[in-house]
């Protein structure tokens, strides 16, 4: 277990904080099966996040075999980061099967907004209804045509001015936006937002962070009761992780190791003694 904050964290009622708890431990009971379809820059980092927090990832992305395992997979992640004509036909396809199959997914939505190709995939993509969109702000603006200030898949909005935008955009899927900054927040229309002040700063230092809380969102949304608790659990997981992985690291590249052993030790305790759930 990690040691708790000095301070208290939990501003919400202790029953909501440890429902969102609860949900990391049962990942690790559960193990789902995730699939990633992700961007070639972060896959072992991903699969390695996954592995940490409970799951079996499994990096099937291919337009022969994404859409069957699609039917198979417990979680399905689809991230844009990288995209070609072969990745854009398999997203497509997966997203297709594991609509048809009736099961939950998230979206990572990387980049949208700024350039032509996966911004375009990205809209495609919401006609399948994903449980989950996982995005910085500049990219949730962006994915909903709204004019934002992202460079590439580093934001420049902040999470408040994307509020209004991810409220549409989750009564257009029906799911749920985990809007992701210096406080993340998840919105949907099934629950009153919640806001996370956990984190630290060293996660954006390191490539792949943020990817990777779109795969544990997908690894917790088979396990959690509805879309917007795994969503609020998977990053109340990485947020306490990264405060602690934060205390242990000398830098970012200890950084990213030390995030790795956080998330392996994370489990309900630790979220429930260390959580900013505002």
């Amino acid at each position: 277990m990690i040691a708790p904050r000095n301070t208290p964290a939990p501003t919400r009622p202790r029953a909501e904080v440890d429902e969102i708890a609860a949900v990391v431990d049962a990942v690790r009971v559960a193990a789902p099966l995730t699939q990633c379809l992700t961007n070639s820059v972060v896959t072992g980092f991903t699969a390695n996040v996954l592995l940490a927090v409970g799951a079996s990832p499994a990096m099937v992305d291919s337009l022969e075999e994404g859409p069957i395992f699609a039917g198979i997979a417990d979680g399905l992640l689809i991230n844009v980061g990288t995209v070609n004509a072969a990745t854009v036909e398999a997203m497509l396809a997966t997203a297709a099967s594991r609509a048809a199959a009736g099961r939950s997914w998230c979206l990572d939505p990387v980049a949208v907004g700024t350039l032509p190709v996966r911004t375009k995939l990205a809209r495609d993509l919401l006609e399948y209804r994903p449980d989950v969109v996982r995005g910085n702000a500049s990219e949730v603006l962006g994915l909903f045509g709204e004019t934002g200030a992202g460079r590439g898949v580093d934001a420049g909005d902040d999470v408040d001015s994307a509020l209004d935008v991810a409220a549409r955009l989750a009564e257009r899927t029906g799911g749920v936006v985990a809007v992701s900054g210096e406080i993340d927040a998840v919105v949907s229309a099934e629950s009153p937002t919640l806001r996370i002040a956990s984190g630290h700063q060293l996660m954006t230092k390191v490539t792949g962070v943020g990817c990777a809380l779109g795969a544990i969102v997908a690894a917790y949304l088979p396990v959690a009761r509805t879309p917007h608790l795994a969503a609020a659990a998977a990053t109340a997981a990485l947020t306490v992780a990264a405060e602690e992985a934060a205390r242990r690291a000398a830098g970012p590249g200890s950084f990213a190791v030390e995030l790795l052993d956080a998330l392996a030790r994370v489990d309900s305790e630790t979220v429930t003694a260390n959580l900013d759930l505002r």
